[in-house]
């Protein structure tokens, strides 16, 4: 499998764990490579309100990647659950997923809000958010990740 970066956040946020909350705040952008993109690339994406965007964890260290089971940001309140049950940035392959608001699309950039990845990460792709690929019929997920993320957006508290 050979995966090449298709370009690179740029954020004020420079420090792996800088940042837990308040994500919406964060103006970010994604500049894609401009050695194998054009402004083509990006052609039409501004006519959608969302993106998702596919990147790597590139400063996780390796020898400290979860294969199994921890409690959710170490919280011993929380239920130990496996690493699949979760979206912590420790995980094998150190690949993040983020919906995040499209504010511009310029040239070979396209600025976002809400992209809670750090400045320099790896983006392996990007890809406009249809509403039909959101979730069919009802959502569930347990108490303790609606607790976590009670303010990781807005970061409220």
């Amino acid at each position: 499998m050979d995966l090449e970066p298709i370009g690179w956040v740029r954020s004020t946020q420079r420090v792996p764990g800088g940042r837990d909350h308040g994500w919406d705040k964060e103006i970010t952008s994604i500049e894609l490579d401009s050695a194998r993109f054009d402004a083509a690339a990006l052609l039409g994406l501004d006519g959608f309100s969302h993106l998702e965007v596919v990147f790597v964890f590139d400063r996780v260290d390796p020898a400290l990647i979860e294969y199994g089971s921890r409690r959710p940001a170490g919280r011993p309140d929380w239920p130990e659950v496996g690493i699949f049950a979760q979206r912590y940035s420790h995980r094998p392959n150190r690949i993040g997923v983020s919906c995040c608001q499209i504010k511009a699309v310029a040239g070979i950039t396209v600025h976002v809000g809400g992209l809670d990845a750090i400045d320099g990460t790896p983006v392996l792709d990007i890809k406009p958010w249809l509403a039909e690929h959101g979730p069919r019929g009802d959502v569930r997920q347990p108490a303790w990740s609606r607790e976590l993320m009670a303010d990781y957006w807005t970061g409220s508290r």
